[in-house]
């Protein structure tokens, strides 16, 4: 084809008819009309010369073509996103956005202290925070729409050699208990204790309820003996529920340190048990890297943390950014 047959508008609006199921959703989401996205789809199919839907559901289905089309679609609309990035650095600092992802825990309790400090100094930087599972957020940074993350969990078996992975600080966890609960006088409880107690934790799927599992395995606490009496979804319901006398539970240090400051929390803590996991910083060595991504990392990650070199991180930062193009 001598002429591309497709904009990054009706790019686009493919993409957002994938993510939404309809093309109802998508044009609410694009603020046009649905005559006008109907309308981009049908002259997108005409230039290309094939079906990119199937017309028979309810819900907006994509053939063969249009999962091609849309495959290749969103890293163009990422390459795209890179070059406008890329060219707003050169006002160095003074513009540009910062898109930081993280896992759910680090996300919640860590990541709005280090963006509100980072926009202190920078107020001109957009900040854009993600918060999913580890796993989508390693894909996130794989794919290059997020500049740079901070987990808890393992990254991906399948990415751990497409990402830089640099163990970044210890996040330590806590068993905390209802004030008014007898263990809540001792000054510690021993292992075998934690056998009698109800728990509250996080779905058995999530990545920190696994990170704690592990952790207890290490210490010599069987997991599997300890009576789940609730799973809740969030950190928050969790701390409410410890707190109205329904159970106990594992949550990051981080996550109670208002509770702990107010008493209405106790930190019970287990003989001849260290329960911590480690934070790990992950980025993309063959994206964009850009300098608010640098500055962040180089100005904000170590005031967080006293523990990790630095000297990896600096050699990534310092060296020559090459994209790295495809072999035709």
């Amino acid at each position: 084809m001598s002429e591309i047959p497709f904009s990054l508008d009706q790019l686009r609006i493919l993409k957002a008819i994938a993510a939404e199921g309809s093309f109802k959703r998508a044009a609410d989401s694009l603020f046009v009309s649905q005559p006008a996205v109907s309308l981009q789809v049908q002259n997108l199919e005409k230039q290309l010369n094939v079906p990119l839907f199937d017309r028979g559901g309810r819900k907006a289905q994509l053939t063969e073509a249009g999962q091609l089309l849309l495959s290749y679609g969103e890293q163009i609309i990422t390459l795209c996103q890179e070059t406008c990035r890329a060219i707003e650095d050169l006002q160095n600092l003074q513009g540009g956005t910062l898109i930081v992802g993280a896992s759910q825990t680090t996300g919640t309790y860590l990541l709005p202290r280090m963006i509100g400090l980072f926009r202190q100094r920078y107020p001109d930087v957009s900040v854009q925070l993600h918060v999913h599972s580890t796993r989508r957020t390693c894909w996130s940074v794989a794919n290059g729409q997020v500049d740079l993350a901070i987990i808890g969990g393992e990254a991906p078996s399948e990415l751990q050699e497409s990402l830089t992975i640099i163990p970044y600080a210890e996040d330590e966890m806590a068993l905390i208990l209802p004030v008014f609960h007898p263990l809540a006088r001792e000054e510690t409880i021993d292992k075998e204790d934690l056998y009698k107690l109800n728990f509250i934790t996080l779905d058995s799927q999530s990545t920190i309820r696994k990170v704690i599992d592990n952790v207890l395995i290490r210490w010599e606490v069987d997991p599997k003996r300890l009576k789940v009496e609730m799973e809740l979804s969030s950190i928050e319901a969790i701390k409410n529920a410890v707190q109205s006398g329904l159970g106990v539970a594992f949550v990051s240090v981080k996550a109670i340190e208002k509770e702990l400051q107010l008493g209405i929390l106790h930190h019970a803590h287990i003989k001849d048990v260290e329960l911590k996991r480690t934070l790990s910083l992950i980025i993309n060595p063959n994206r964009y890297r850009s300098k608010a991504a640098e500055a962040f990392s180089k100005q904000i990650l170590p005031e967080f943390s006293h523990q990790c070199e630095y000297s990896e991180l600096d050699d990534i930062w310092s060296a020559k950014w090459e994209p790295q193009m495809e072999k035709t």
